[in-house]
């Protein structure tokens, strides 16, 4: 199963490859934001993270919301934390 999963923004890494560094329950990677291009996240914005691509900006109640959710998924919450710690880009 693969999930979204909510991470905050921590810093614009590289604005022309439209890349942040985010921090999802505590694992920082960096992912690429280019599909929010138009609106693009900034620090301490709240985007929703998949298979290392920012989907969506969510504001922080909803993340936390979601997190708290995912969170009772266990063991499919586990993995997609697993696999992201995992993941980075080129």
């Amino acid at each position: 199963m693969c999930l979204g999963i909510p991470g905050r923004i921590i810093e614009i890494t590289d604005a022309a490859n439209c890349l942040a560094k985010v921090d999802v329950s505590g694992v920082r990677r960096i992912i690429s934001v280019r599909l929010l291009q138009k609106d693009m996240p900034q620090p301490d914005d709240w985007v929703l993270v998949h298979v290392g691509f920012a989907m969506a900006k969510i504001d922080e109640t909803e993340a936390l919301l979601t997190l708290a959710a995912v969170k009772r998924l266990g063991e499919a919450y586990s993995d997609e934390l697993q696999a992201f710690d995992n993941s980075s880009i080129v």
